[in-house]
């Protein structure tokens, strides 16, 4: 195993620097509020009652496995890293409820595939306006530049998160 990885941070002297210690204890905070799923209850709550968590994940994992191609019921199962029959259990409920639909593939009949209905659509599109609406509550005494820039920054820690990440899953599988 890559020893960098084996290191506690308490070594690293960037750790004693007041904004990266501000950093990661923000991250601490933001960590257990969505752990809680704060943002996703509240779209529930003034969306759609009726859904779970669950949900409100597959019609996500739906969303952005599309624009790849087909999305199967393995695929959601994959991106939401849980057992394929738990993933068939709630696209058969979300099947029920009209939120999705099954077909068959074009690209193989024998295959099928699950898309959005419009009222899935319709849901998808509600439930991202509220997650909006909260973000917007949250800076709203915010300039405009204060956003713009927050925005940015914002958009470059996840990138370098999700590249230092990969890259250290990278060094584990090698």
């Amino acid at each position: 195993m890559n020893e960098s990885l084996m290191k506690p941070a308490e070594t690293d002297p960037a750790t004693d620097e007041p904004g990266i210690l501000r950093i990661g204890q923000s991250m601490t905070r933001m960590r257990l509020m969505t752990g809680r799923r704060l943002i996703g209850r509240l779209a529930i709550q003034s969306v759609a009652p009726g859904l779970e968590l669950s949900h409100l994940d597959v019609l996500d994992a739906v969303r952005r496995a599309q624009e790849d191609g087909e999305v199967t019921v393995g695929t959601i199962a994959e991106m939401m890293r849980i057992d394929p029959s738990r993933a068939s259990r709630i696209v058969a409920d979300m099947v029920g409820r009209n939120i999705l639909r099954r077909e068959a593939s074009q690209a193989d009949a024998r295959r099928i595939i699950v898309v959005m209905t419009p009222l899935g659509q319709k849901l998808l599109s509600e439930i991202r306006a509220q997650k909006l609406a909260f973000v917007s509550t949250v800076v709203k005494d915010w300039n405009p530049e204060e956003i713009e820039i927050f925005g940015e920054l914002f958009e470059k820690f996840i990138s370098g998160f999700e590249d230092v990440f990969q890259a250290r899953m990278k060094d584990i599988a090698d």
